[in-house]
């Protein structure tokens, strides 16, 4: 008898374990069911096209890709293709810093000129390591210099020749006093990298990261390098596509240059929890919240912050970066607290990942996602464009009445600058004005507004705009440059 309950105690718990693992199955497939359906819905909608993994502790739940990698010849995007991640770089490069620090080669609160003796200007002397992973330097992002897609942006140069094009420039700020995204901090990583260690940039990512943990769909993207599966790069253009204007991969360097997929994403969040990387001293030091951005927070090449879930006030941890490059822009969040992951590779420019990433968190912790709508501005563009200005503000008042559409404020960017490339400057400044209108409290969206009178020779209104940009961002240069501009005409 006493055999006899012991089987049946042992039958019974072997049926609970069944149990429990069958319904932890039926959960995740639950999740990736509701992961899919949103996500076919933004693609439907012309809002994702790309490739997508996430991860609920610690387990890969949803890997797919959305569209074409390549829309010349139909090539599918899938988990394996390879997508540029802009500033997603930026955390490897933070990285391999680390690595030296724990080698004793660098030291976090060295100024640029310990290390770079070459360097000459302002900031050589007060500008340190620290200041340029937190983009607290103060040194003008030369991304932002008026002119450098248009006329720069196409040329090859080395690191030593690059940097002299920011290095004489004034610090917009005393270094260390507050946060302003910098690409010129990153670049300048990258060349300190290469001048401790005597290789390249991406010799050291190659020995150090990439091949130590297996990720051989990430690297160093080389224009001329024929590179399997790699996506191509498209930006939006009304209802359609065009291909993405050229980049020589030179220049985002250390803060933009590397390509991966989701998978090899998947692997380096692992190696994080693993240390596989980085000491746990280093580890705390990359994620340590050094300096406020915003309401969020940035450590080293990451943003800190907590996301909000479903209608409640609940909010979880949240590690995360995005990145935006000609034809693509990305976005890496990780929960540290479930090691839960959100990876979104999208290869047709600018678009809407933030709201993805919410929808699929809020799945991810027992919430409804909210499904996207139609993009009002993607709508009215070709009315504005070949209809005119009433027949663009009559479309735009209809479909504003429309609950399957909605009003985004860079989309509608985008939209008055397509209008303002193609000559139709009225039907422009009516895009920009009715931004306003919507988005009052963005910077942005009054110096969009300034530029388009400034073309239209209205300078009282461009100045007013301009004025109220500025005085909403005081970091806005370009703003004060072009302000400048007008009143000596």
């Amino acid at each position: 008898m006493k055999k006899v309950i012991q089987h049946l105690q042992k039958t019974a718990l072997l049926a609970g374990g069944f149990l429990f693992l069958s319904t932890g199955i039926l959960f995740a497939q639950d999740k990736a069911r509701q992961i899919e359906d949103l996500l076919n819905k933004y693609h439907e909608y012309g809002q994702f096209n790309g490739s997508v993994l996430v991860a609920d502790d610690g387990e890969v739940i949803f890997s797919d890709g959305f569209g074409m990698a390549n829309m010349e010849y139909d090539i599918p995007n899938q988990p394996d293709t390879k997508h540029r991640l802009g500033s997603i770089t930026k955390q490897f490069t933070a990285a391999l810093i680390l690595q030296l620090v724990e080698q004793g080669k660098l030291e976090l609160d060295k100024p640029i000129s310990t290390y770079l003796p070459d360097y000459k200007g302002p900031a050589a002397d007060v500008v340190t390591i620290h200041h340029l992973l937190t983009h607290s330097s103060g040194i003008p992002s030369y991304t932002s210099f008026p002119g450098f897609f248009q006329e720069q942006s196409r040329d090859p140069s080395s690191p030593e020749e690059f940097v002299k094009t920011f290095s004489d420039s004034t610090l917009q700020f005393t270094p260390g006093e507050r946060f302003s995204y910098n690409n010129s901090g990153y670049f300048l990583l990258g060349h300190i990298i290469e001048e401790v260690t005597g290789k390249t940039y991406e010799q050291v990512l190659q020995e150090n990261i990439f091949t130590p943990l297996n990720m051989n769909d990430t690297g160093y993207d080389h224009h001329e390098t024929i590179l399997k599966n790699r996506a191509s790069g498209y930006e939006k253009n009304g209802g359609g596509y065009v291909n993405a204007p050229y980049l020589d991969m030179s220049l985002p360097y250390a803060g933009g240059s590397l390509y991966s997929t989701v998978e090899d994403l998947f692997k380096w969040d692992r190696a994080l929890y693993n240390n596989e990387v980085l000491s746990e001293k280093s580890k705390k030091l990359m994620f340590t919240p050094h300096i406020a951005s915003g309401n969020s927070h940035y450590g080293y090449g990451w943003s800190l912050d907590k996301l909000p879930i479903g209608q409640s006030r609940d909010s979880v941890p949240i590690v995360v970066h995005g990145g935006g490059i000609n034809g693509f822009n990305t976005l890496i969040v990780r929960f540290p607290e479930e090691e839960d992951l959100v990876v979104l590779l999208n290869n047709t420019g600018g678009t809407r990942l933030n709201d993805i990433a919410m929808g699929i968190t809020n799945i991810l912790h027992g919430a409804e996602a909210e499904m996207p709508r139609k993009s009002l501005a993607m709508e009215v563009l070709p009315v504005f464009s070949k209809d005119g200005v009433e027949a663009g503000l009559a479309r735009y008042k209809e479909l504003k009445a429309d609950d399957t559409y909605a009003l985004n404020e860079p989309e509608m960017n985008q939209v008055g600058y397509r209008l303002l490339q193609n000559g139709k400057i009225k039907e422009a400044i009516e895009v920009f004005r009715i931004n306003v209108e919507e988005f009052p409290d963005s910077w942005n969206t009054y110096d969009s507004l300034g530029e388009a009178y400034m073309v239209d020779g209205q300078k009282d209104k461009a100045i007013i705009n301009y004025e109220k940009s500025i005085e909403m961002n005081p970091e806005n240069e370009n703003g004060k440059k072009m302000l400048a501009k007008i009143r000596t005409k």
